[in-house]
């Protein structure tokens, strides 16, 4: 558990510093935004959607630096999955950061998003890290309301 907690560290500061998919697209077919009020987080997700494939997704705003992670590491995920296995892989995750703190995460099936787990240890987190998720799925189903973690 303490090497997961290690990597946890290094990916939520490495794509905090360094996020990959940042800035608002030159076009896009999909987006959304997103607030979570009780940390003061903002995060606005767009996406290129043809015939059910995710072209690209990128993603822009402020926040800490789990939320900002957890936007990285979503955009590196989706592109190129379908809207159904995007769906999949967002259930996914919202299980594993919200499942028992004890539980360990399926790290065959969570890949490299089995590093959030740790945010169960911290459950005001868990809105951190959902933030970004939450907002891409409003995104995709072109849903009109403000995603809110409250």
């Amino acid at each position: 558990m303490d090497e997961l907690r290690e990597l946890y560290q290094q990916v939520i500061l490495d794509h905090n510093k360094n996020p990959k998919n940042y800035g608002k697209p030159e076009a896009h077919s999909h987006d959304s935004e997103g607030y979570n009020p009780l940390c003061g987080d903002r995060i606005h997700v767009y996406a290129e959607i043809e015939d059910e494939i995710i072209k690209s997704v990128r993603f822009e705003g402020s926040g800490c630096a789990i939320s900002k992670a957890s936007a990285s590491v979503m955009t590196t995920m989706l592109i190129g999955k379908t809207v159904a296995e995007a769906k999949s892989i967002f259930d996914g995750f919202q299980e594993m950061i919200t499942a028992d703190v004890n539980s360990s995460p399926n790290y065959d099936k969570m890949g490299k998003l089995a590093v959030f787990s740790g945010v169960r240890e911290f459950p005001t987190r868990v809105k951190c890290a959902s933030l970004a998720w939450h907002t891409a799925l409003a995104a995709i189903d072109k849903s009109d309301d403000v995603v809110s973690t409250e």
